[in-house]
């Protein structure tokens, strides 16, 4: 009986485990930067926003909100905005936002061996969420670096928090830039 009991506690200790870590993967962003090769990140001091020709917008607060995070990084890396278009850099962003169905389902009673208890398990609609961020260098018109953060969107009715997710997102896709030189 205590041998059945401690095998029953270590299904259940694996099993919480197992769910603790499948949540923080879920709210993990997925980050993945490219840029070319040879690219002295040194001369660019000011940058310019640009538009994606035929990329979708988003609203015009979610626009500000995602400037305002990225600007927040730029100049904290030593760099200037400007609207002049003899800006060292150009600086665009488009998302892409589709749906998936998520399913939350819980049992009641009867325990792991034992049959019996009701479940219930309810679906909702999540939005996962892709912004591409690139900077190009304007006399080749060139793409020099392009930084893509994917996450799990959970929009807040709380404007100051949908804005301190966009910092700390942008924070970590621009961690690394500019990219140091190889030697």
């Amino acid at each position: 009986m205590l041998c059945r009991l401690k095998n029953e506690i270590a299904e259940v200790s694996l099993g919480m485990v197992l769910v603790l870590l499948m949540c923080g993967f879920a709210a993990a962003q997925d980050i993945k930067t490219n840029y070319m090769p040879g690219t002295d990140f040194s001369k660019y001091k000011t940058y310019k926003w640009v538009g994606v020709q035929g990329a979708e917008q988003p609203d015009q607060i979610l626009d500000q909100q995602i400037k305002q995070a990225i600007d927040g990084q730029l100049t904290s890396k030593g760099m200037t905005k400007t609207d002049d278009d003899k800006a060292d850099l150009y600086v665009a962003y488009q998302l892409s936002i589709t749906q998936q169905r998520e399913w939350n389902a819980y049992g009641t009673g009867g325990g792991w061996r034992m049959g019996g208890g009701m479940a219930t398990a309810t679906s909702s609609t999540i939005q996962i969420g892709t912004l591409g961020l690139d900077f190009y260098d304007p006399s080749p018109k060139q793409l020099i670096w392009r930084g893509q953060a994917t996450k799990t969107l959970n929009p807040s009715k709380d404007p100051q928090k949908n804005q301190e997710r966009l910092n700390k997102a942008m924070a970590k896709l621009l961690k690394d830039f500019p990219p140091k030189p190889n030697k």
